[in-house]
């Protein structure tokens, strides 16, 4: 029986390069989306204090409750078919912790 390590080692190198880049983009995505909907939610509540708008929080919340169980459900879908290969999930925890 003939093992190639060379083909073992690629797929293992590829796959800690395509984690730590996957991990460290998604981490500046998340930190760029959260930026904007903070900078969003903080205006509003700003135009509220000012009298132009009402908002009706109950509904509001309700909202952000329905987003965060769509993005965690898209979350569990990514997971699902990313590699499972230990080299990606290694790199893919060090990207994000340093993203």
């Amino acid at each position: 029986m003939d093992l190639n390590m060379t083909g073992i080692t690629g797929d293992i190198g590829i796959g800690a390069i395509v984690g730590f880049i996957v991990g460290y983009a998604l981490k500046k995505f998340l930190k760029l989306v959260l930026a904007l909907i903070g900078a969003y939610i903080l205006s509003l509540f700003w135009l509220q204090q000012k009298g132009v708008i009402t908002i009706n929080t109950d509904a509001l919340f309700n909202l952000a409750k329905s987003a965060t169980e769509q993005t965690m459900s898209l979350a569990d879908k990514v997971v699902g078919i990313l590699p499972g290969s230990t080299a990606f999930i290694a790199a893919f925890y060090l990207g994000f912790k340093k993203g």
